[in-house]
């Protein structure tokens, strides 16, 4: 028996689903409501699009996040009306800065509906206005103004890299359905020619004559560029190449750990290392000391290569190079006349002192957050995607060497803590490879109904490291041993994951040392029957003396 189509009742909602079918639009996050009906029924009854349903809206929105970060497409979510929309806000945000093309699209009550006391209704239309690529406020009936306002959207979200918002309102009945599609979408094409980019003579000219060149990259995806190039960038004596576990770009000329080579600088080095030319690519930059060295040491001259946008980080931004980087590599590699100088290597016999010295500390020093860093960084299968939460977690993995065949990702757009554990479960569903979450205790259970998911592969695994609060406040100004900083910074607490874990039957362990951390890591990697958690307990008034001293070792 051939099974009959369903469609909505409703022209508008059929409209929408005809468009995202013909412009590719295929996954699709849907968040439980009355309101979507129509949109609900006609994207699960459509064998075009894989449909996920994730309860809480904001990790639904952060689950999208994390597919469409890998899948390098557009991933939908879809609610009901009134405030189930906010909770996609700080997703939305995190996609704006992080250039991932996620479509929100919200249905809501028609107009005359709006601010006359109806249930779940609030002022939907624009509400993302400060972090989004595009809003497509529709009106109720199918008409052509709607279907170029939804393919307008559409084409933003998967060339311009964001998000964008589509609100389409809906009057009941809702529950409609028929067989057969009553609209004719009308087309409309957007798409631009691409133009060839040259890069001009004069700035050939002043990379070639410059003799101090930094280059600073930041959130990259994987293979951005041919090894052929970066080995060009590596030769070159006058070039020095900064990287973050984030950039997923490696040379071993490359320095990947900045913070550990650059926090015990003389006033002299930093003078010196100041750049004639720094040139920037890729997303947000995690490190907060290159940040200040480069605001109070300005380069002469800022470059920054995107296709999109440019940030002025350091506030001395002279050029903005519209292009993919490699494409701009090749044209400044290709006609270089390298210079011989001492700005690379004079680098370099640095970072060999700094990681003398910080192998020496490592070795000795108690169990603690960095200790477990340390052991997990050793221990990490290679061919991994590693997912890391914000604060702690991201800046303790940037101390320390990961395998190259590993790929790192943190939300950096906003470098919030919230959504961490529903990005990683989207990005390990969308990726071929196993995936792992680093991450800390207040983000985990912040981000705790993440777990409230049917689609967590079998092989994803969370290492979870507690510290009982917010441990980076330890190691920031302001920190005071009060009852003040105790419970409104640090947020401290007793909790454990154990009956978490058990609720949402994951294989669950804990470790609170090094010797138990070694043995139970290595069962750990090796679970794959379901997924797994391996809880790291460490101490909670230990860790900030640990790392303060780490840095005053290597002076």
């Amino acid at each position: 028996m051939i099974e009959q189509n369903k469609y909505p009742k409703i022209p508008l909602a059929q409209s929408l689903i005809e468009i995202c079918k013909a412009k590719g639009l295929k996954h699709i996050v849907i968040s439980p409501g009355s309101r979507n009906a129509p949109l609900t029924i006609g994207f699960v009854n459509n064998s075009f699009f894989k449909c996920y349903s994730i309860v809480d809206e904001r990790c639904a929105a952060f689950f999208a996040l994390g597919m469409a970060q890998q899948l390098k497409e557009p991933v939908a979510v879809v609610c009901t009306s009134g405030s189930a929309v906010l909770n996609y806000y700080p997703a939305v945000a995190e996609a704006f800065y992080s250039q991932i093309p996620l479509v929100i699209i919200s249905a809501d009550r028609p107009q005359e509906k709006i601010d006359i006391g109806d249930g779940q209704t609030i002022r939907q239309e624009n509400v993302f206005a400060n972090h989004i690529l595009n809003s497509a406020n529709l009106t109720e009936l199918a008409s052509r103004d709607n279907d170029v306002a939804i393919q307008y959207a559409l084409h933003l979200a998967k060339n311009k890299k964001g998000p964008v918002h589509i609100n389409i309102p809906f009057e009941e009945p809702l529950y409609g359905i028929i067989s057969e599609v009553s609209v004719n979408p009308e087309w409309v094409d957007f798409d631009e020619e691409d133009e060839n980019f040259v890069l001009g003579q004069e700035y050939i000219q002043k990379w070639n004559t410059s003799e101090k060149k930094l280059i600073l990259i930041g959130e990259s995806k994987p293979n951005a560029i041919e090894q052929s190039v970066l080995e060009s960038l590596a030769n070159d004596s006058s070039v020095i190449v900064m990287t973050e576990k984030t950039s997923n770009l490696h040379h071993e000329r490359f320095i990947s750990n900045i913070d550990t080579i650059i926090t015990p600088f003389s006033e002299e080095e930093f003078e010196y290392f100041k750049p004639d030319i720094l040139l920037t690519f890729g997303g947000m930059v995690v490190s907060k000391r290159i940040k200040a060295f480069l605001r109070k040491y300005k380069p002469n001259e800022h470059w920054h290569v995107d296709e999109l946008r440019a940030y002025d980080t350091y506030g001395c931004l002279t050029k903005h190079f519209k292009t993919d980087i490699e494409g701009f590599l090749k044209q400044i590699t290709v006609k270089r006349n390298s210079l011989e100088g001492f700005y690379q290597a004079k680098m370099s016999q640095i970072v060999k002192d700094r990681m003398s010295k910080s192998e020496i500390y490592l070795k000795d020093i108690p169990f603690s957050d960095f200790k477990a860093f340390e052991i997990i960084t050793k221990k990490l299968p290679k061919d991994i995607q590693l997912q890391v939460s914000n604060s702690s977690a991201i800046r303790y993995l940037q101390l320390l060497n990961v395998d190259r065949l590993v790929t790192v990702y943190c939300n950096r757009g906003t470098s919030g803590i919230d959504g961490s554990t529903s990005t990683a479960i989207g990005a390990a569903l969308a990726s071929e490879k196993q995936t792992i979450l680093i991450t800390g205790d207040v983000s985990f259970f912040y981000d705790s109904n993440a777990l409230w998911n049917q689609y967590i592969p079998n092989n994803f695994k969370i290492i979870l490291i507690n510290n009982s609060g917010g441990g980076i406040f330890r190691i920031l100004p302001g920190h005071q041993e009060e009852n003040t900083f105790n419970t409104f910074f640090e947020t401290s607490h007793n909790l454990k994951a154990n009956h978490l874990a058990k609720m949402f039957n994951f294989n669950y362990e804990i470790a609170d040392n090094s010797i138990d951390l070694e043995i139970k890591l290595e069962t750990f990697l090796k679970l794959d029957n379901r997924p797994s958690l391996l809880e790291i307990s460490t101490p909670e008034k230990l860790n900030d003396k640990i790392l303060l001293e780490y840095f005053k070792k290597l002076k």
